[in-house]
């Protein structure tokens, strides 16, 4: 199925989430490298579950518009009422939809923050904007002429000019409402920072001699500590070039303990282990980047990254502040 219908393969994988070890932002990495195209969720595009769609370039392959099973918070009914009143006529507008497929207003605001309104010509801000304008419930001096139908907007605005996000916020948000970008990676917003450090990138170590000592960082996927391994864990890390494995000793892992359960992102100090085809980070000390993560769209709170439900460890120390969340799915 991944080899000959890789669309049809990820829609499946992401309309069957949560599973496995795969977070949905890496199940779309592998399928856009795999050559399809991922569409974003979309008002008048997207249905509950992530659908495919024709492509334009005229390719046999089709392409994969992502589902609002995505969107954080989006509650089932409201997006079914949404689809349902849309039929074959698009909506035109943030007060249109609130109207014609009466549902609150904070569930356009889930829409919004996930940025499903660029069909409509309107960023995620210049939505969110439009949507705080709406009321479920008319104030007391109207309710009376609004009697039995929806409540009228309060105020009519002009236009307003907002702030652009910058790129790397757009990046984070994106990863705070859906769990996955299709701008960039988060990483590519800090390379040049890793650089001055002489970090390299993931896809590097396929270039890497083996017994060399590298320092790599990336986003914390998996940890795995199989039951038969000895206490050994085995983690798996991503930037913007790939995924890179890692080799955890066990009394490595008791001294870093706390860092290894906690840190979103991570630097690993080791030396490459090569046999034939596969390639490990046997790890001799771990850093913890996740400051620096956070410096991604200067925001303060820490990145939403989301962990597939493989990243499981025996006896952890402490609670795991993270928010959830090689070769590629199926691979």
């Amino acid at each position: 199925m991944k080899c000959h219908h890789p669309d049809v393969f990820c829609a499946g994988l992401l309309n069957s989430q949560p599973m496995g070890f795969y977070a949905p932002a890496q199940v779309v990495r592998d399928a856009r490298e795999h050559g399809v195209e991922v569409r974003p969720v979309c008002v008048n595009a997207s249905r509950w579950d992530c659908m495919l769609e024709p492509r334009r370039d005229g390719r046999r392959s089709l392409a994969v518009r992502l589902g609002f099973r995505l969107a954080k918070r989006l509650a089932n009914q409201h997006a079914a009422q949404l689809v349902a009143h849309r039929g074959e006529a698009p909506y035109g507008s943030v007060e249109e939809i609130w109207r014609r497929a009466d549902i609150p207003a904070v569930a356009l605001e889930r829409l919004a923050e996930v940025d499903a309104f660029q069909g409509m010509g309107l960023n995620r801000r210049q939505a969110l904007w439009q949507v705080k304008g709406l009321a479920d419930s008319a104030l007391p001096l109207f309710a009376a002429a609004d009697a039995g139908r929806r409540p009228q907007p309060e105020l009519v605005e002009p236009s307003m000019s907002l702030v652009r996000m910058r790129d790397g916020r757009e990046v984070v948000e994106d990863y705070g409402s859906v769990d996955l970008s299709l701008r960039a990676h988060p990483i590519s917003f800090i390379r040049p920072a890793l650089r001055a450090r002489q970090m390299v990138t993931c896809a590097e170590l396929q270039r890497t001699r083996d017994g060399r000592r590298v320092t790599v960082p990336g986003i914390v996927l998996v940890r795995q500590k199989p039951g038969l391994a000895k206490g050994v864990m085995f983690i798996t890390i991503e930037d913007e070039t790939g995924v890179a494995n890692l080799i955890l000793w066990a009394d490595r892992f008791e001294k870093q303990r706390r860092l290894v359960l906690s840190a979103g992102m991570i630097a690993c100090h080791g030396r490459v282990q090569r046999e034939g085809e596969v390639i490990h980070v046997v790890t001799d000390r771990l850093e913890d980047l996740t400051e620096l993560l956070r410096s991604v769209g200067d925001r303060d709170e820490a990145f939403p990254v989301e962990h597939g439900r493989g990243d499981a460890v025996t006896r952890p120390a402490a609670r795991d502040p993270r928010n959830g969340s090689g070769s590629g799915p199926g691979g």
